[in-house]
């Protein structure tokens, strides 16, 4: 049996050193630099900062109604995309139900008109 090659310390010390350096200098890099969103705020032209401030709430209203209604669709067993397909199928069908119902409303409130105005119905 051959004699076993002695271990190389100084190797591994290096490969240990290294591998700390990349898996915690890498991300501690990557918060220092990264601003916040005060100071991103800051640079802002005025106007646009306005405008950021005044539509903020309405953002992140849209966002938690979209996260609500992702977590619903995840409940189904079928894919998010095909539940997604199909509530928009079930709007769509609801929206033309509601313009045909207004549309009839409407005729209704035209005849009765009419009617009132001695004109009769024109069928």
């Amino acid at each position: 049996m051959p004699p076993k090659k002695p271990v190389n310390w100084r190797l591994w010390t290096k490969v240990l050193i290294g591998g700390a350096a990349v898996s915690i200098g890498g991300p501690a890099l990557t918060w220092w630099l990264t601003p916040t969103e005060e100071q991103l705020r800051a640079r802002y032209n005025p106007d646009l900062l306005k405008r950021s401030i005044e539509q903020r709430e309405e953002r992140e209203q849209e966002f938690d109604e979209f996260v609500t209604k992702l977590k619903e669709y995840s409940r189904s067993d079928k894919p998010i995309w095909i539940v997604v397909k199909e509530e928009e199928e079930r709007k769509k069908q609801a929206a033309l139900r509601a313009g045909k119902a207004q549309q009839r409303e409407a005729e209704a409130q035209r005849e009765e008109m009419r009617r009132e105005a001695g004109l009769g119905s024109a069928k």
